[in-house]
C-alpha cells in the first residue's frame, strides 16, 4: 500500500464546500457549523442540495443523482480548496457510482487535490478518493454534527489538522482510556472508516482488493456485537484483512456492552498477529481526533500514538 497525493493545507480566507453525501441536513445544525467555520476565517459555500429531501426514502439528502452533482461541482470549482461534508448516515454508497470521476481526475490533475473531510457513512467516499483519485483524506468532525458543534477538543484538533498540519504529525489518544489488546509497532499507510461500510464495499466497482500493507483504523455505531461478528468474519474469509500491518479501534457507540465488544475484538483480531490498539478516540465519540487517511506513519499500540511521516497535508 503506497502513500498517496496529500492535498495543500488551509489558509485564512479559504473557501470551502459543504456537502450532504447522505443523510438529511438539519437547517439549525448547518447554520451553527457554519458559524464556527467562518471563525476559523474560511469561506463556507453551501452546495444546492444539501438542505433537500429525497422525495420517498426521508432517510436521505437530495436525490442520488443531485447528492453526486453537488460533490462533482464543488470538487471542480477551481475557487475551492477543501470540500467538507455536512453529516453522515446512509446514502454515500447510492451515489459514489453516478459521480463522474474522470471530470474530478481533470480537475485535480490541473488544480491539485483538495481537502476532503468525513466519517461514518463518508467511509465509501474515503475509499473512493483513495482509489479512483489517489487522493489522501480526513477522517474528522463534520460540519452540522454535534461533537463538531460542542466539543472544543474535537474543533482544535480538526483545525489544527488543517491549518498547522505539522503540529498535529503525532495523532495521540487519551492515555487513560487507550491500552493495547496486541502490543508492538507497525508501519504502514493509513485507512479505514466504519467496518460495517468496508465490509459492505467489497466486490463493488474500485473496492480495495485488501488491508495489505495498511493501518487500519476502524470504528463503527449502532451495530451489535453478534453483527460486528458478522463483518469483521467476512473480512477474514474473505481474506481482506491478510498482510494488515496494524490496527487502531475508535469508537463504538450504541453495539453493545464494551466489555462484549472488547472480547469480539480479541477473538477475532487478535490472532492475526499485529499491533492492535483499542479506544483510539476517533468516530462517533465526543473530542473525536482527526485521522488523515493515505499518509505513511508508526502506530505503536503500547504509546497510544501514530506518528505520520509527514504532515497530513502539504
Amino acid at each position: 500500500m503506497r502513500p498517496l497525493a496529500r492535498p495543500a493545507r488551509l489558509v485564512p480566507g479559504a473557501r470551502v464546500a459543504v456537502v450532504a453525501p447522505s443523510g438529511p441536513v438539519p437547517e439549525d445544525a448547518l447554520q451553527a457549523g457554519l458559524d464556527i467555520l467562518r471563525g476559523w476565517d474560511l469561506e463556507p459555500l453551501v452546495m444546492p442540495h444539501v438542505l433537500d429531501r429525497h422525495g420517498q426514502l426521508d432517510y436521505l439528502a437530495a436525490a442520488d443523482a443531485d447528492r453526486a452533482r453537488d460533490l462533482e461541482r464543488a470538487w471542480c470549482d477551481p475557487s475551492v480548496s477543501a470540500v467538507f461534508c455536512a453529516r453522515g448516515g446512509y446514502g454515500a454508497q447510492r451515489m459514489v457510482d453516478l459521480v463522474d470521476w474522470a471530470a474530478l481526475r481533470e480537475a485535480t490533475r490541473t488544480a491539485g487535490p483538495k481537502v476532503f473531510l468525513g466519517y461514518s457513512d463518508i467511509t465509501a467516499l474515503h475509499e473512493a478518493f483513495a482509489a479512483r483519485l489517489g487522493i489522501a483524506t480526513l477522517h474528522g468532525p463534520m460540519t452540522s454534527v454535534t461533537d463538531f458543534l460542542k466539543n472544543a477538543r474535537a474543533q482544535e484538533h480538526l483545525r489544527t489538522t488543517l491549518f498547522t498540519p505539522e503540529a498535529a504529525q503525532v495523532v495521540r489518544a487519551d492515555p487513560a482510556r487507550a491500552g493495547a489488546l496486541v502490543g508492538g509497532r507497525a508501519r504502514g499507510v493509513t485507512f479505514g472508516g466504519c467496518v460495517s461500510l468496508l465490509a459492505a464495499d467489497l466486490g463493488t466497482p474500485g473496492a480495495r482488493p485488501s488491508a495489505r500493507g495498511g493501518l487500519l483504523f476502524l470504528e463503527d455505531i449502532g451495530e451489535e456485537d453478534y453483527r460486528l461478528d458478522r463483518i469483521l468474519t467476512q473480512l477474514l474469509r474473505a481474506g481482506w484483512l491478510d498482510g494488515v500491518a496494524g490496527i487502531a479501534l475508535g469508537s463504538w457507540e450504541e453495539c453493545g456492552p464494551y466489555d462484549d465488544v472488547r472480547a469480539l475484538f480479541v477473538d477475532r483480531l487478535g490472532g492475526l498477529g499485529v499491533p492492535v490498539v483499542e479506544e483510539f478516540g476517533f468516530g462517533h465519540c465526543e473530542g473525536a481526533l482527526t485521522v488523515p487517511f493515505g499518509v505513511a506513519g508508526e502506530l505503536d499500540a503500547d504509546a497510544g500514538t501514530l506518528t505520520l511521516d509527514v504532515p497530513a497535508l502539504e
